[in-house]
């Protein structure tokens, strides 16, 4: 056995020794190891496969309609908003009859949560604050811009407001601890939702302007370094020049989402993350805002400002509602850094992001959720599809399926940086994947049987191929060791080093709830001679392949 093969045995054992002993109820949190991150659940790595609900779908005569959705998907987690008008429509008054209700389904459905705080921003906007709030801009100002005029944003410098919030946050937190303790039903929160301010740079209030014009703190200057050496108390200004405006926005912002995270763990200590909608993931030269983004959201470029001014936030996560392949494959790259694990928080429910499935679990993110997985009658197309039915979760239902008696494995080989995914892209072109010893052809759109030089004047293609929509994840699992799993796609793999080589066992079948491998049939002959073709049902393959 290789050297690097014996360490990634070595570790697998320790997680699964330090998993078997922990206890059910032990907290969840995020770890990490040589850049690489897991989401602890149970005390062993999960892996979450997801769906996030409509935002008006949090009340509990609407949760019927997600959890029809969310088990038609095969989901094991829901993303699901909880308002901050909802538990406290009148000031120092609580109601926590919805969190109750949802915790009570969910767990009838077996289905952990991500609670989403709506607070003091969604979206940018203070829509889900309490009428309390977002009505006395006396008490809880908004932005004001240059000329001095409000806008509709509240002001991330206005202490009263995050006093309010905290305190509503921390209340939430209190009742998740007294009901939730023993069951950890709750897995993890996301703190406000992409925030920032569209069309404003920043807050010109005098209290705004006064911290502007001061010095940059120590903490951003040592994660966001200037384009130029600044002597100590440089200003926002003179460390960042035109991308002063952002960047100071998004400390104001993170620093304010510091205080009710810092407050909510201290009283039960879930991990928390932040959300943003992006900006453009392939512009270059990166640029300074121009109203093209919301300024102050945690955008990729703003990660450092984050991790400087929040670190009890555990990541910021992208939102991708751009099909475009190469924009998909940067925004993951942006995100997937040594400091914070990947995790697509949100993303589209159309069908053409049905592929992007393959790739973000084959790079080893500790979770996905498609956007609007419920039964409502209400659709967000065209940012996703255009029906609220089962033909909109089925074929992210068809994948998730395949994966989920599989996802504690899944997410420990990804912890161990043994997995590895693609998505076809919208050129439909072969792609390749470098990995220990070996090496991975994927092509897309190829019949089962044959090459196509083969059959050169046949034009047609598989069916249900008319947009790209393949993928594959891979699991190297040993030195010649792979597990499988893809839709509509071609797999044949070569040793690294050119030496002849062949599959020695191909293995189709499945995991059971107790990580045992099931064979269902041996695949040789028509199926391998011309690699692993994998139709639209995803399948699950346990592969050995030897040199001779």
């Amino acid at each position: 056995m290789m050297p690097s093969a014996r360490r990634l045995v070595t570790s697998l054992l320790f997680l699964m020794a330090a998993s078997s002993a922990a206890p059910a109820s032990e907290m969840p949190r995020i770890v990490h190891q040589q850049g690489r991150h897991a989401l602890l659940v149970d005390g062993a790595p999960y892996l979450i496969l997801g769906g996030q609900a409509h935002n008006s779908s949090n009340y509990p005569l609407a949760l019927d309609k997600v959890f029809a959705a969310i088990g038609d998907m095969h989901a094991n987690t829901l993303e699901i908003p909880v308002a901050w008008e909802q538990i406290e429509p009148v000031e120092g008054q609580f109601d926590f009859s919805y969190v109750d209700a949802l915790l009570k389904q969910a767990r009838q459905h077996q289905v952990r949560l991500v609670l989403l705080w709506f607070g003091t921003w969604k979206n940018t906007s203070p829509s889900y604050a309490p009428a309390w709030v977002k009505f006395d801009n006396a008490r809880f100002p908004r932005m004001l811009d240059r000329q001095g005029k409000p806008n509709y944003c509240l002001s991330p410098h206005a202490s009263s407001t995050l006093q309010a919030d905290r305190k509503a946050f921390v209340r939430l937190m209190q009742h998740l601890k007294q009901v939730d303790s023993a069951e950890r039903t709750v897995i993890m929160m996301q703190v406000e939702n992409e925030v920032g301010t569209y069309g404003y740079a920043r807050d010109y209030a005098p209290a705004a302007e006064q911290l502007f014009s001061g010095p940059v703190p120590a903490a951003v200057l040592a994660y966001k370094k200037p384009q130029q050496p600044q002597a100590p108390g440089a200003t926002w200004r003179q460390a960042y020049g035109a991308y002063a405006d952002e960047y100071f926005h998004a400390y104001a912002i993170a620093s304010y989402i510091e205080e009710i995270a810092k407050a909510g763990r201290a009283v039960y200590d879930l991990p928390m993350y932040v959300n943003n909608a992006q900006r453009d993931s392939t512009e270059s030269p990166l640029l300074p805002w121009h109203e093209n983004f919301a300024s102050g959201g945690p955008t990729y470029d703003v990660i450092d400002i984050y991790r400087a001014a929040a670190p009890h936030i555990a990541f910021a996560g992208p939102d991708i509602y751009d099909p475009d392949w190469n924009k998909f494959n940067a925004s993951l790259q942006h995100f997937q850094r040594t400091d914070q694990p990947l995790m697509v928080p949100e993303m589209s429910n159309g069908a053409n992001y049905v592929r992007y499935l393959w790739l973000v679990l084959g790079r080893g993110a500790i979770g996905v959720a498609p956007f609007g997985i419920d039964y409502a009658a209400y659709s967000n197309y065209p940012l996703g599809h255009k029906a609220s039915d089962r033909s909109m979760v089925a074929p992210f239902g068809a994948i998730y399926a395949a994966f989920r008696p599989m996802q504690r494995q899944w997410a420990r080989w990804a912890y161990e940086g043994r997995t590895y995914g693609v998505a076809e892209g919208d050129d439909r072109q072969p792609q390749n994947i470098a990995m220990q010893g070996w090496n991975a052809s994927i092509s897309f759109r190829e019949w089962q049987f044959g090459e196509r030089e083969y059959f050169k004047e046949l034009k047609d293609h598989p069916a249900g191929t008319e947009i790209p929509n393949g993928g594959v994840a891979i699991a190297q699992t040993g030195d010649k060791e792979f597990i499988i799993i893809g839709q509509h796609a071609r797999i044949k793999i070569s040793h690294a080093q050119g030496q002849p080589s062949m599959w020695a066992r191909v293995e189709q079948g499945h995991f059971d709830a107790r990580g045992n491998w099931i064979m269902e049939r041996n695949w040789n002959g028509d199926q391998t001679d011309y690699g692993l073709n994998l139709g639209a049902t995803p399948v699950v393959l346990k592969v050995k392949l030897d040199t001779y």
